[in-house]
């Protein structure tokens, strides 16, 4: 492994350090946008109950803020139930934008990965190129072995940053679509508690476990 990297000359480390960051990222994001970690289970009946029940505290609140993504959210309409049904969709709306962001942490990043690793790739190919040239102005064009540093360096990187390159898109294009469908059904409960609010009505009927796209 340390003799290929070698043999890929000094943009295989760019290369590598994309990939080591590639990886980070996924598996940080894998991890923080579980469905039970965003969206828990029965939390919006268990809101609804707790309003029913004129049980809603300052001290529930904060609670609920620091469930969840989604938790925020729903704090966030329980701070303004008491106002219009215009002002309580603004909060909601207000906090659901900064919970995107969270949750959408990194991916840019991802995608710059995505996007850079094989330009790198096509770098090195370019230096490896001119190696070999510079191999047969010096009178290397009988002699392969002259030749063989050029031309693998030129290889390597650029099968090196594809490696890294589609293994990143993927995770990005996955990870984009899992964040997606994590605020589509986000913004379902929300608006089903603004919605029972305003009615005062029967509990929400958005129940259960929330649905993500993958």
């Amino acid at each position: 492994m340390w003799e290929i990297v070698r043999a890929g000359g000094p943009v295989m480390w760019p290369i590598l350090l994309c990939s080591v960051i590639a990886v980070a990222v996924t598996v940080e994001r894998l991890w923080s946008l579980q469905t039970d970690r965003v969206l828990p289970a029965g939390l919006l009946d268990k809101v609804w109950q707790m309003v029913q029940a004129n049980q809603v505290t300052g001290e529930v609140i904060e609670t609920l803020q620091r469930n969840s993504p989604l938790g925020r959210v729903l704090a966030a309409g329980l701070k303004s139930r008491h106002q219009s049904r215009d002002r309580m969709m603004e909060r909601l709306e207000d906090a659901g934008r900064h919970v995107v962001h969270e949750l959408e942490r990194f991916l840019n990043t991802l995608g710059t990965v995505a996007a850079v690793a094989p330009l790198l790739g096509l770098l090195g190919t370019v230096t490896g190129i001119m190696s070999a040239f510079s191999a047969i102005n010096e009178g290397a064009i009988g002699d392969p072995k002259m030749l063989s540093g050029g031309i693998s360096e030129a290889l390597i990187t650029t099968a090196a940053g594809l490696l890294v390159a589609i293994p990143a898109l993927v995770a990005y294009r996955y990870l984009r679509g899992r964040v997606d469908g994590l605020v589509v059904e986000m913004e379902k409960q929300a608006i089903a508690l603004a919605d029972a609010v305003e009615t005062a009505g029967p509990r929400p009927p958005v129940r259960g476990r929330g649905k993500s796209a993958a």
